[in-house]
């Protein structure tokens, strides 16, 4: 097609719908890292733009206004990307036009993405079904019975297709320079990494770190006492048997509080924490494969290797991310 060549060193136009409590640290974990991106590269790699629901200044959470370039619905110039940044849990009060602005622009193939709150702005606008999504994990449970056609998972952020989403925070600098490697190259992003005094860029399927109780806000608190006492003892597990003798329950007792509020039995739950340290050691440390197989309570390499590939499906060795 005509001019595609030249549209495709053209920077991306990369909007930011700001909505009423949206939190300015995220707003800014997202935005920093492109105009950090352009100054590294020395040209123009992505132009943000403000948009609002109206000309009005939008008050943050923090109770400081930005003043939006933009109205939501304006289309004077063409959008690569719109990032939705809301409060969160986000209340169902955006005016129907705003659906219908996303709606045109997820027909047009613009890519969509989702902060906080603004994941449910998307999935309200319809605009997420059949897509893998993320956010706070405090509200994934309501989220999933209000929107059964999206998929949800507890990971730190989510880039599937031309949708992405995370929680808030700081997840969103990670998920904005994951995407700057994919678009620039990955020596790109870790020199914006490095701009900003991070250790690294942490990967999407790492998990939310939230406290635990809130984790299992539900739950009783015989069943927080039993995570707590596994993710204390990663080195050198307790059975089932052991775990419920210090929790004064009967095994079967403790069995009925997991498949019911985690959906798992002991022991496979218990499993997958000592994977996910594994994990964690494999990626941020320079530990031999066979010590982190004994920290994380393997007996042997070989049954260490064994149980995540199956989890995982990749050897430990093969996920030792190189080092610069």
């Amino acid at each position: 097609m005509p001019g595609s060549e030249e549209r495709r060193d053209a920077p991306r136009q990369v909007g930011f719908l700001l909505l009423p409590g949206f939190s300015l640290l995220a707003q800014a974990c997202a935005m920093e890292p492109l105009h950090v991106a352009n100054l590294l590269a020395e040209r123009r790699l992505y132009v943000p733009r403000t948009f609002g629901l109206d000309g009005r200044a939008v008050k943050s959470a923090a109770e400081l206004s930005l003043t939006p370039e933009s109205v939501a619905g304006s289309d004077v110039q063409p959008l690569d990307m719109l990032m939705v940044c809301g409060v969160s849990p986000s209340p169902a009060s955006e005016p129907p036009n705003l659906h219908g602005w996303l709606q045109r622009l997820a027909s047009r193939g613009v890519m969509l993405g989702g902060i906080a709150g603004g994941t449910q702005v998307l999935a309200r606008a319809g605009v997420l079904e059949g897509y893998r999504v993320t956010l706070h994990v405090a509200g994934a449970d309501a989220f999933t019975r209000d929107f059964p056609g999206v998929h949800v998972s507890h990971q730190l952020f989510e880039i599937d297709r031309d949708r992405l989403t995370c929680g808030g925070g700081t997840a969103a600098m990670d998920m904005m320079m994951t995407l700057i490697a994919q678009q620039h190259g990955a020596r790109l992003a870790e020199r914006v990494s490095e701009h900003f005094v991070c250790e690294r860029i942490r990967m999407a399927d790492e998990p939310q770190h939230v406290p635990l109780r809130a984790r299992l806000s539900h739950a009783p608190q015989s069943l927080v006492d039993a995570v707590t006492l596994m993710e204390s003892n990663i080195e050198e597990p307790l059975t089932t048997h052991e775990l419920a003798e210090h929790l004064g329950i009967s095994r079967r007792q403790l069995e009925r509080l997991f498949k019911k509020y985690l959906q798992a039995v002991p022991s496979r739950y218990y499993l997958q924490l000592r994977l996910q340290k594994a994990r964690q050691l494999l990626r941020d440390s320079e530990q031999a494969v066979g010590d982190i197989a004994l920290s994380t309570g393997f007996s042997s390499g070989a049954h260490f290797s064994t149980a995540y590939r199956n989890h995982f499906g990749i050897s430990p060795r093969d996920e030792r991310i190189p080092r610069h």
